[in-house]
């Protein structure tokens, strides 16, 4: 992952020196299982945590000679240790090292992960409460439909979040696996205690049943969940882009002091960060069909998986881990304009209330048929006008509404209030009671 894009701690995860780190610390506790068993000296068990020790170039250099990586680690880990280094890795084979070592990785990914969505929760309710009855147009298909609130808008997303959370949590658990069952997982070469002891070390759950890897059925779920957070990324990113268009402007990207918009036009203030964040939920995205693609393996294993994982491990979890962050304080300083909202609402001259009148109609006898045709004829006149006419006014003016509706009663049909009455109900649904 290029650096623009990435962050220390997850970043960390990934470096050559934690992933051997992580190697020598399977190897070192199924060593230390074995001599339990008495299959290895305990004081060799011991040499390996004393001496054990690793370069990244010298293991890059014997692997050029190797062309295997595991080996080239054990070797260059036996230069340190010395003779009492040949006890470890006693029936296990390199999958046991490298499958165990990916789920540490994806677990501690995701303990980051769920800590910047606990963060990306915790600016929305707090801007969604700011906003809970600050009326703004509904749209659908891009059209006016009806008010609702911009807090709303903001505790939807959360809710949003809230679920992605929970599939994280889940996804977490399900890739958070160990496997030390050697060379095709039948346990022929190494006890089952060494599984459950390495396991336990590591904060990991034994695999029930493994062939040499651990089933990619669990990493595929795992992608996928990252895809459907990134996809709800931009759903929030995609919204906020459509409200900072010059015709709409009801929210904008914070606009830092000395910031520029454009190298040709000095008055652009456009929605960069938004706008990465939609190209960067398309490569999570990217990530999740070779995930699916790797589980279906040949037999008990084949390679095809590998190089894949050694790309999306690093590239999805760094990738999301910054989006995330950016989407938070993109949320945080949202710049929000209530009056603009509220002229925009406004600006159809009434349009956004036929519905209430459409019922009040049908509610009086007119049929649904004749109510919406009457309804209608006058809206589109209102259409027409850009919003010049009233659609209050027009209706009231109209023979056929006033057989069935008073003037007051019309009048009624025209108040913002109606549509914010349920907003408590939809909040204390969202984040509990106040």
């Amino acid at each position: 992952m290029i650096p623009r894009y990435s962050r220390p701690a997850m970043t960390a995860i990934w470096t050559p020196e934690a992933r051997f780190r992580i190697w020598f610390e399977i190897e070192a506790h199924a060593t230390d299982a074995l001599a339990e068993l008495g299959v290895v000296p305990k004081d060799a068990a011991a040499a390996i945590w004393e001496r054990g020790a690793f370069e990244v170039d010298r293991i890059d250099a014997i692997e050029r000679e190797t062309k295997h990586d595991v080996i080239a680690f054990l070797t260059n880990v036996a230069e340190h240790v010395g003779p009492e280094a040949r006890f470890m890795h006693q029936g296990m084979t390199s999958s046991d090292v490298l499958d165990t070592c990916l789920s540490v990785q994806l677990a501690r990914a995701s303990d980051i992960l769920l800590a910047d969505l606990d963060a990306l929760l915790a600016v929305l309710e707090r801007r969604a409460r700011e906003h809970k009855l600050t009326p703004t147009i509904g749209r659908s298909h891009g059209i006016h439909a009806e008010p609702v609130t911009f807090g709303l808008k903001l505790a939807q997303a959360h809710a949003e979040f809230a679920r992605n959370r929970a599939r994280l949590v889940a996804a977490r658990t399900d890739i958070a696996t160990c496997a030390i069952s050697g060379a095709v997982g039948t346990f022929a070469n190494i006890d089952p205690f060494v599984e459950q002891y390495v396991a336990d070390k590591l904060g990991l759950a034994v695999e029930p049943v493994s062939t040499q890897v651990i089933p990619r059925d669990r990493h595929a779920l795992y992608f996928a969940t990252l895809g459907v957070i990134a996809s709800s990324v931009e759903r929030l990113a995609t919204e906020i882009r459509h409200l900072q268009r010059t015709e709409v402007l009801e929210a904008e990207e914070y606009f830092a002091p000395g910031q520029k918009g454009s190298s040709a036009m000095p008055h652009k203030r456009n929605p960069v960060l938004t706008e990465n964040l939609t190209g960067l939920a398309r490569m999570v995205r990217g990530y999740v069909t070779p995930a699916l693609e790797n589980v279906a393996l040949w037999h008990e294993r084949d390679i095809s998986h590998s190089s894949v994982e050694r790309y999306i491990g690093p590239d999805a979890t760094i990738t999301l881990d910054f989006a995330l962050a950016r989407l938070t304080g993109v949320i945080d300083k949202l710049l929000v304009y209530p009056e603009r909202m509220a002229k925009n609402l406004n600006k159809m001259g009434g349009l956004v209330h036929s519905q209430r009148v459409l019922l009040a109609l049908t509610q009086a006898g007119v049929s649904r048929e004749d109510a919406y045709r009457l309804v209608q004829r006058n809206a589109m006149k209102v259409w027409d006008s850009d919003g010049a006419l009233s659609l209050m006014e027009l209706l009231k003016a109209d023979p056929d509404v006033t057989a069935a509706l008073s003037l007051e009663e019309i009048e009624d049909k025209f108040d913002l209030g109606y549509h914010l009455k349920h907003v408590d109900t939809i909040f204390a649904r969202v984040f509990g009671a106040a």
